[in-house]
């Protein structure tokens, strides 16, 4: 029987110094079974290209970009 399919949600915002940890960390995972939505919020610095570079390696790993709309 296959696992459920674990979605961990993921909001970036100029996360650049933080990211590469973050994603690191959720690849590290044990549970096979995951998607990782990584929602970036129009972040004005290299989040976008490093959520690219991370989704390129892993296709468990989504990078959807929007404009931002902070609160």
């Amino acid at each position: 029987m296959k696992e459920p399919l674990i979605s961990i949600i993921v909001p970036i915002y100029n996360a650049e110094k933080y990211l590469r940890k973050c994603l690191d960390s959720i690849l590290a995972q044990t549970y096979p079974n995951w998607e990782a939505i990584c929602i970036d919020d129009g972040s004005s610095d290299n989040s976008s290209e490093i959520l690219k570079e991370y989704a390129k390696k892993d296709l468990r790993i989504l990078a959807i970009p929007q404009k931002a709309r902070g609160g």
